[in-house]
């Protein structure tokens, strides 16, 4: 007989149709009582769990940093090469655009919610490091020539770009919100291009593969 699913509680049904009406609607527009409607479920029940909006954002916040915290890593046992960056970038936004909601409302909720915001900081410096220490492999490895300012710079752009793509990408094409997902692949390419100019060989030949590809199918 197969095992039947654990019903879902209250607070994990909350935090599931917040993370849905924050990502189609925007943070700032939703509140509490929207949520509660949505629910079919009374405001007071829905405080018995999260005493106010911000709450629910740190949950979310909290599983999205859970989510992203194990990509940020080099291989233990070989130097990395573009491929891994390559990886890392593409789960990296299958994830945030899981959580967009906290990109594209990134300052309204990083003012008002100040533990949110210290904990993003802190993670997207982590990211910053991982990258640092994914282009010194590739600098030891022979595919990648830069200097440390360089590469610190490098790693602080692929950040910036990183976080403002789905903003940008609604922008530049506002029907993007509507989509049932979000141009990985395009998002990926950005980010791998501000790598290529410090490529060599096979590494540089990749990247550029890899744009011809991302670039013609759409």
């Amino acid at each position: 007989m197969a095992e039947k699913k654990r019903p879902r509680r209250t607070r994990e049904r909350i935090l599931e149709y917040a993370l849905d009406l924050f990502n189609r609607h925007g943070e700032p527009s939703i509140t509490t009582a929207h949520i509660a409607d949505e629910m079919n479920i009374s405001p007071g029940n829905l405080y018995y769990h999260f005493r106010n909006k911000d709450e629910i954002i740190g949950e979310l916040y909290a599983a999205y940093e859970s989510a992203v915290l194990p990509l940020f890593a080099s291989p233990p046992d070989r130097r990395p090469g573009v491929e891994d960056l390559w990886l890392m970038l593409h789960l990296l936004f299958e994830r945030m655009w899981e959580h967009r909601f906290l990109f594209r409302d990134l300052d309204e909720i990083a003012s008002r919610n100040r533990r949110v915001a210290a904990r993003f900081s802190e993670l997207t410096r982590r990211g910053e490091r991982t990258v640092i220490e994914l282009c010194e492999g590739m600098i030891a490895a022979g595919t990648m020539v830069a200097t440390p300012g360089e590469t610190a710079a490098l790693a602080r752009n692929v950040a910036l770009v990183s976080t403002y793509w789905l903003p940008f990408q609604r922008l530049e094409s506002p029907q993007a919100d509507a989509a049932p997902e979000a141009r990985l692949d395009r998002a990926c390419y950005q980010v791998l291009a501000l790598v290529a100019p410090f490529l060599v060989g096979e590494a540089r030949a990749l990247i550029d593969r890899l744009g011809g590809e991302y670039l013609h199918g759409g």
